[in-house]
């Protein structure tokens, strides 16, 4: 279940936040101040954060730092403060969202939507699953049949760039200038070949094939889309 942590000490606006997410099916858990939240935060595994700027013990700001550095979730911010400086630094501190009091609750809701819609669809784009062979590109984590197997990341980085242009063919050269962009290090031919044929050498069991050879060409993924 999706948990929420709402940080607010307005009690009343705390109790209507919490009441409104519940009801939306959300697990939620309520703090009114900045040692709380960081509590609660060290107990539990937050979806998102819900947090104010002024606290009375410090200000949210502070704590959003904090949250994007140990536990890398989202954070919406309700503040009073509609100054555009004061946006600014929330977005700059990671904020993915922002909103100023008073506010509907019904917009609220749709933008706490609407941003686990967006971390739904980051999540799934960064796994590839097709029932034997499992990618987390976001963990370096794979299974091969239900057993682990490990992945250089160089490795990691070229089956990304082959998923996702799965049923396309990418030339040598376009795999070379790709890899390179991505690692800021120079990828020759026969660096790319033996990889190529290490990534084969572990997904491509029992006459599975992943990875075609376009004679000619260049290669192309033969799994299913990671759409």
């Amino acid at each position: 279940m999706i948990k929420i942590l709402i940080v607010e000490d307005d009690m009343l606006l705390n109790k209507t936040l919490s009441y409104n997410l519940i009801a939306d099916g959300y697990d939620v858990t309520s703090s009114h101040s900045i040692a709380t939240a960081k509590k609660e935060l060290a107990n539990g595994n937050f979806t998102l954060a819900v947090l104010d700027v002024n606290l009375p013990d410090g200000n949210g700001f502070d704590l959003c730092k904090a949250i994007k550095t140990v536990y890398h979730i989202p954070v919406i911010f309700l503040t009073a403060n509609d100054l555009e400086s004061d946006m600014i630094k929330g977005f700059e501190l990671g904020a993915d969202d922002y909103v100023t009091k008073p506010f509907p609750m019904s917009v609220f809701q749709k933008k706490i939507a609407a941003l686990l819609n967006r971390l739904e669809r980051k999540v799934k784009k960064d796994i590839y699953d097709d029932g034997y062979l499992m990618i987390n590109f976001g963990e370096h984590s794979a299974m091969l049949g239900g057993a682990p197997i490990t992945f250089t990341p160089m490795e990691y980085r070229t089956l990304k760039i082959l998923i996702a242009n799965c049923k396309n063919v990418l030339t040598r050269q376009t795999l070379l200038e790709k890899l390179w962009d991505i690692d800021a290090n120079f990828v020759d031919e026969h660096t790319l070949t033996s990889v190529i044929s290490r990534i084969r050498g572990k997904i491509e069991k029992n006459e599975m094939k992943y990875i075609k050879t376009v004679y000619g060409m260049g290669y192309i993924w033969a799994g299913v889309s990671n759409e």
